[in-house]
């Protein structure tokens, strides 16, 4: 084969192989990439409406506590847990039926506010971080003001499931539920591996015991109830009842945080402390830190 037919050739494969990549492997737009956030409650949507090549509105709007908008010419409309190419749609549509023809309408999110992350455990500043974009699990370490000395090497971040009505649960109980993440921070921290440094979704928890200083098979807490693994665990310096949970796979459909109890024995008596385990997972009050032989219970919900 002469030089010219194998440079024909050469151009006809790479061509074929380019038109099967963008078939088969398409790049994702900007666009696609933002509308894979989901709007939460407190977010500021910017709204803007075309209609005949020109702008007829344009509007700043929080979203409430309800996860409405009061979207112009509309009135109330749900936004939470629609990504804002979702809404686009759904504003859209009654906008073409009744106001303008061949409507337009964009969003963008102006100020995230229902991006919040917990981290507790072997940091300076544990607690509840709210960010204006998604955070990795290293810019939340930051924002604690990094890690205490005495950390341990393996950070656990813990991921609820989307929230969904009570009647739903009731109907598909979950039968399985994913283990908490687990984070070598040897290799992210110390060694500076990235490809460990996870992308965090809203709502996680993360938790980074210290270091074990105690005989751990002498030192044990108790974890019983609406948790998906409850059992015996071995009691590790600086763990808390938020932690413990985490520990044991965090809290299943059913669990009632909020009424959570802690069952302690001194001497001769014994210690019931109520806690109330989502006020602590949004910051709002402080952890209790568990001693060896702690007992947690989880109640189940009223509903």
């Amino acid at each position: 084969m002469n030089l010219f037919l194998k440079t024909i050739t050469y151009a006809y494969i790479f061509h074929v192989l380019f038109q099967m990549t963008i078939l088969f492997f398409p790049v994702q737009s900007a666009a696609q990439g933002r509308n894979a956030y989901q709007i939460g409650a407190k977010d500021v949507l910017s709204l803007t409406i075309y209609a005949g090549g020109e702008k007829q509105h344009e509007a700043d709007l929080t979203v409430s506590g309800r996860g409405t908008i009061n979207a112009p010419f509309i009135g109330m409309i749900k936004a939470e847990g629609l990504t804002p190419s979702q809404l686009e749609k759904r504003i859209t549509e009654p906008l073409a039926m009744d106001y303008f023809v061949n409507p337009k309408v964009n969003i963008s999110i102006k100020e995230y506010h229902s991006l919040q992350y917990y981290i507790s455990g072997a940091v300076k500043k544990p607690g509840m971080y709210e960010m204006a974009t998604e955070a990795s699990l290293l810019e939340l370490i930051a924002k604690a003001e990094g890690t205490l000395p005495e950390r341990g090497n393996v950070a656990y971040i813990m991921r609820t499931a989307p929230n969904k009505n009570m009647e739903e649960n009731k109907i598909k109980i979950q039968t399985s539920r994913a283990e908490p993440i687990k984070v070598d921070l040897k290799r992210l921290l110390d060694k500076g591996d990235m490809t460990t440094n996870l992308t965090l979704k809203s709502g996680d928890v993360v938790y980074i015991p210290l270091k074990e200083s105690l005989d751990l098979a002498e030192s044990k807490i108790y974890l019983e109830g609406e948790v998906e693994k409850p059992g015996i665990y071995d009691y590790q310096p600086g763990m808390t009842a938020l932690n413990a949970c985490i520990m044991a796979g965090g809290f299943n459909t059913f669990a009632a945080p909020n009424r959570t109890r802690i069952i302690r024995k001194k001497e001769n008596d014994i210690e019931i402390i109520k806690i109330n385990l989502n006020d602590v997972k949004k910051g709002e009050i402080p952890d209790i830190q568990l001693k060896p032989g702690d007992r947690i219970h989880v109640p189940e919900t009223w509903l």
